[in-house]
């Protein structure tokens, strides 16, 4: 697991790290022998074990602890006697100190395991629900990049998935209004539904009426457990992506609209005409439309979350996508989303006031 990795990592650099309290020790050791026996730099020995915790584990506190006392013992034996009460009192308060810190790093140790098995628990959750893209589908180069708003989670209400048909390529983005686990929840449902039925149904308008359906029959059913879903609802965007036609199908219920990347050309939106979002409201049979767009060989489609446009920088202006996107607008899929999610953290003082998920579709050369 990713997770465990990252403290594994952690803990290998901070066995080098632990030399530094001990080099503590010994020089506070060696000047104070060497002072005259007014001056006592013993208390200072405390600053080691006091500074281990964050270097390393209760093993090595406890030890540096230990190792600080028997320096305040060689201090006190051969820097005005062992005996003294001044000395007496210095052991103890050490002593007592040390042990304080090491039961200290034992809670702490114990927390890191718990958060470190939550966020094992997060990524295979996030796994199972937003199972990595291939870098190429069909007659395209995909790339995505999800980030989440909270730096310990990495799941939430933003999702993104796609499957193959018969020569096309169906793809949903979407976003659910709310947060916490019910968000998780409709995201995981919405995928689950998307990926049962994208290859069986004649066209998008007809796939969304389906994944309405199931939304609409999931927040029914959660209705009756006591939970409040008056404000649950799921934005998204379908495309369907023929193989031999140089053109996207699109069916938006309420998601931003994509912007079309062209070489030698602004960015621009399309697919704007939206239905509502998924589970909102009651909808007559063709409330969903389908929008064709010209898809050359060389275009590149962006699909995002409203998380992208929303961020704020400090002074409260929205990210400005459909200009920041020029800059790299003629990058491969991989490298385009990897700059907008670095200029977008940059934009917002690296933390998102809420999820935000990026999708590249670029048409290859045939």
């Amino acid at each position: 697991m990713a997770v465990r990795a990252r403290w594994v990592n952690e803990e290998r650099r901070s066995r080098w790290l632990v030399l530094i309290p001990v080099a503590l020790i010994a020089v506070i050791t060696v000047v104070d022998i060497r002072s005259p026996t007014s001056i006592h730099l013993g208390p200072l020995l405390v600053i080691a074990p006091a500074l281990t915790p964050s270097l390393a584990g209760p093993r090595a506190t406890a030890a540096i602890g230990a190792l600080a006392v028997a320096a305040q013992v060689c201090i006190a034996v051969l820097h005005g006697g062992l005996t003294t009460s001044n000395h007496l009192a210095q052991i103890a308060a050490l002593t007592v100190l040390s042990v304080l810190i090491v039961l200290l790093t034992v809670v702490r140790e114990r927390r890191r395991r718990q958060l470190e098995r939550a966020q094992s628990v997060s990524e295979a959750a996030q796994r199972a629900l937003l199972r990595p893209m291939p870098e190429r589908i069909g007659a395209f180069q995909v790339a995505c990049r999800y980030l989440a708003a909270e730096h310990e989670t990495q799941i939430g209400g933003d999702l993104y998935t796609a499957t193959r048909a018969d020569h096309t390529t169906r793809l949903l983005i979407g976003d659910v209004r709310g947060k916490g686990l019910a968000a998780v929840g409709e995201a995981a449902l919405l995928l689950s539904a998307f990926r049962l039925n994208a290859a069986h149904q004649p066209g998008l308008p007809d796939l969304a009426t389906v994944l309405d359906t199931h939304v609409r029959r999931y927040l029914v059913d959660f209705a009756a457990t006591g939970d409040e879903t008056g404000e649950h609802f799921i934005t998204a965007l379908l495309l369907d992506l023929p193989d031999g036609k140089p053109v996207a199908h699109l069916t938006n219920c309420g998601h931003p609209p994509p912007l079309l990347l062209r070489p030698g050309r602004d960015p621009e939106p399309v697919g704007s005409d939206t239905a509502p979002p998924l589970g909102a409201s009651l909808l007559p049979a063709d409330a969903h439309t389908c929008t064709t767009v010209p898809l050359d060989a060389g275009d590149t489609l962006l699909l995002y979350t409203d998380g992208v446009i929303e961020a704020r920088d400090g002074s409260g202006a929205f990210y400005p996508l459909d200009q920041r996107v020029t800059r790299w607008s003629q990058c491969p899929p991989a490298v385009l989303v990897a700059h907008l999610s670095r200029d977008l953290l940059a934009h917002a003082g690296g933390r998102l006031g809420d999820d935000a998920a990026l999708v590249a579709v670029h048409r290859t050369v045939p």
